[in-house]
């Protein structure tokens, strides 16, 4: 089979001039008679020749009239010049663009296919400005720095790592890119309350059981759940933010989680959207998290952990978690308050009532398809 070459893409283009004056050279017509002929000035015509100018819909008609061929002709030379010509000064401003791509997270772009797999060289980067920019949605880098470095306005981080702006703005696009293919109703607070509550019977179920239900839910409540691959860089495994003042996103990674961390992220998240959304200021809140964060000084971080900690281990069956020493123990307990017996595990550890190497392996990990699809 024969290899496809690249598309032909010269680094030089011609004006309609070109062929403007090789016909009246043809026919013996200096640029003067060429220019009488047109009723144009001669100026005009050099200017014309030259590409100095462009080729109207009038000099289009008149270039018919005295060179022959159609108008049409004499217009698609003009716009596959205009055309190439952009290229070119495209590619030039895109050179001089390539050290924004220092700021962004490439490999990991790439092994989403989120931008086209390819060498970093000198001779590539300029095509992955490009990409890059389209990927954004942006025109230039500096609108990208507009928006995404103004958001950082915006974030609520739980941990200080969380400083990465290429990084964590390249998470959130992916987040945003899938959002984008979802459509659904308003916002309902009090039905969005009603399925987190359902959603909570779903956690002893594997992941081909509860993500349909899951979804399904939420979609009816008006909140977006997207699930995307993780950035390292960006330190942050799961967001909550409105995309508009009635369109709630949940964002979560799966990366390296087992289901107690998976399901705490889940309801911290739901935690912001349903506690910290009470106006339009809030709204305009990011909030970033990582559940192994250590410590946070924000107090709207604090009541989303106490909320998600007490929405799957009610807290009138907190005081018995200290007696749990045994798995035989922890899966009764888990049955009796129909949960996840690692959920019971996860929050044992968390709350250093056992070892963290303890009944690991009454956890369960779990990966489920990193995207919403369409």
């Amino acid at each position: 089979m024969t290899e496809l070459s690249a598309p032909f893409a010269p680094d030089w283009v011609l004006p309609p001039g070109e062929s403007i004056l090789d016909i009246a050279e043809e026919r013996g017509w200096t640029q003067a008679e060429l220019a009488q002929r047109l009723g144009y000035s001669e100026k005009h015509i050099s200017q014309l020749i030259n590409g100095k100018v462009p080729l109207t819909m009038d000099a289009a008609q008149r270039l018919e009239r005295v060179l022959g061929s159609t108008m049409d002709f004499w217009l698609s030379l003009e716009a596959n010049y205009q055309r190439h010509k952009a290229r070119l000064e495209a590619a030039e401003r895109h050179a001089a663009w390539v050290p924004w791509l220092d700021e962004l997270p490439l490999k990991e772009l790439m092994t989403c296919e989120a931008i086209p797999k390819q060498r970093l060289d000198s001779k590539s980067k300029p095509g992955l400005v490009e990409s890059c920019l389209r990927f954004f949605g942006v025109a230039t880098p500096d609108e990208w720095r507009a928006h995404y470095g103004g958001m950082q306005m915006a974030f609520r981080r739980s941990r200080a790592e969380q400083s990465d702006v290429g990084a964590i703005s390249a998470w959130l696009r992916l987040g945003e890119q899938q959002a984008e293919k979802l459509d659904g109703p308003k916002y309902d607070k009090a039905r969005f309350d009603k399925a987190l509550r359902t959603i909570r019977g779903l956690t002893c179920e594997p992941p081909e059981v509860f993500e349909p239900q899951m979804r399904k839910l939420l979609h009816e409540a008006g909140v977006l759940l997207v699930v995307v691959p993780a950035i390292p860089r960006a330190h942050v495994s799961g967001v909550a933010r409105w995309l508009s003042p009635t369109r709630p996103l949940i964002q979560l990674s799966l990366y390296g989680k087992t289901n107690d961390k998976f399901w705490f992220s889940f309801f911290h998240e739901a935690a912001h959207i349903l506690l910290h959304a009470n106006s339009k200021e809030e709204k305009k809140s990011i909030f970033l998290d990582d559940p192994n964060a250590a410590h946070t000084d924000d107090p709207r971080e604090h009541e989303a952990n106490v909320w998600a900690g007490n929405r799957l281990i009610p807290e009138p069956h907190t005081t018995s978690l200290a007696f749990l020493r045994s798995k035989a123990a922890v899966i009764e307990f888990a049955q009796q308050i129909g949960v996840h017996p690692g959920i019971v595990v996860g929050r044992l550890q968390h709350d250093k009532l056992i070892e963290p190497s303890w009944m690991n392996d009454l956890k369960q990990s779990f990966r489920f398809k990193e995207t919403t699809g369409d």
